[in-house]
């Protein structure tokens, strides 16, 4: 019976062997090449392809200054209609955290102050890291205005107003 296992399992070790030597010696040819060749060095330097999903669109009213109207944002690499896309880049990618949407509203039960910021609404709608966005902005309430401010310069910043506070 061993004479028969050797029989059999000598043939399949030497050609288990033998290929092994064949993928070992043609994937060291195909580092050396991707290693010497001018376009795979170039490839590693190239930037990353923007990810689908990183363009919004931004429609603002009631801001003034000529703040007002619809811009294109594009991220990574920033571009489109708007006067900082980099900037409302930036101000998205620093409030995206994992698991929580960059775009969420005010939640129902929040104790928010009572003033005004001002008539300035803004909706963006589109798609951020893969997901869709459609979120409406207002400054009517301490919550708001917060919220409109942490996304600026993606939204216009909205001047400060006098209120009945004398804020």
């Amino acid at each position: 019976m061993s004479r028969l296992v050797s029989q059999v399992a000598l043939p399949v070790a030497v050609r288990v062997v033998a290929r092994a030597r064949r993928f070992a010696a043609v994937g060291a040819a195909v580092l050396l090449a991707a290693h010497t060749s001018p376009s795979a060095a170039h490839a590693v330097s190239a930037p990353e392809p923007s990810p689908p999903g990183d363009r919004l669109t931004v429609t603002v009213q009631g801001v003034g200054d000529g703040a007002d109207g619809t811009y294109e944002v594009r991220c990574r690499p920033s571009g489109g209609s708007h006067p900082d896309a980099a900037g409302a880049c930036a101000a998205v990618e620093r409030n995206t955290r994992w698991g929580q949407d960059a775009f969420a509203p005010v939640p129902r039960d929040a104790l928010c102050t009572m003033q005004y910021g001002g008539p300035a609404t803004a909706r963006v709608t589109g798609t951020w890291a893969g997901h869709p966005v459609d979120a409406t902005y207002d400054r009517t309430n301490g919550c708001a205005i917060a919220r409109w401010d942490r996304l600026v310069p993606l939204l216009p910043e909205a001047g400060r107003r006098v209120g009945a506070q004398g804020t």
